[in-house]
């Protein structure tokens, strides 16, 4: 909870911030806060995106110590979730459960191919987000009740920035550098 509560804060500070900052055309956007949250998701996106394909495929079996999930289970698991997140965002019954791919895509085409599924579906959702749509309530996936539509696009960021948190340390004991390092 603490993570998604420093995450919210930061997003505020960078959608105040970016509404105060011309866009490219020179004009300040007219939705601050989604573009914000739009960006951010798409960092995410791409940070797990390179991740599943920077992996060679011997390498989606290991896992650190016995009681953790496997590299290849991660991306698995974040697939599903994305759908679970995004289906609420968008309104409708989530097409996958959440541990679908988990149980089912055990090789690296199979997870790639989930994962960059569950991407495509989500893009639909922060695509459509607006400021004026963010704040509409919509039904918790993990839970009983509702919360504001931006609420399960933000907490789908951050679950997707944990989970890679978790690919970075992997790819560190294998000795390789993560994406997001590779780009700095």
């Amino acid at each position: 909870m603490r993570t998604l509560v420093t995450f919210i804060l930061a997003a505020a500070v960078a959608a105040t911030t970016h509404a105060l900052t011309p866009a490219a055309g020179g004009t300040a956007s007219a939705n601050p806060i989604s573009d914000s949250i739009r960006s951010s998701w798409n960092g995410a996106k791409r940070n797990i995106a390179e991740s599943a394909e920077q992996m060679p495929e011997a390498d989606y079996s290991f896992r650190p110590v016995p009681t953790v999930r496997t590299f290849g289970e991660i991306l698995a698991h974040v697939a599903g979730a994305n759908y679970a997140f995004c289906s609420a965002a968008k309104g409708e019954k989530s097409p996958f459960a959440e541990d679908d791919f988990e149980k089912t895509a055990k090789t690296k085409a199979a997870i790639v191919k989930a994962v960059n599924d569950s991407h495509a579906y989500c893009d639909g959702a922060y695509t459509a987000l607006t400021d004026a749509t963010a704040g509409q309530l919509v039904a918790n996936p993990f839970g009983s009740g509702q919360s504001p539509r931006s609420s399960q696009l933000i907490g789908n960021i951050g679950h997707d920035n944990e989970h890679y948190g978790n690919l970075v340390t992997y790819f560190r004991i294998k000795g390789m550098v993560p994406p997001s390092s590779k780009r700095q």
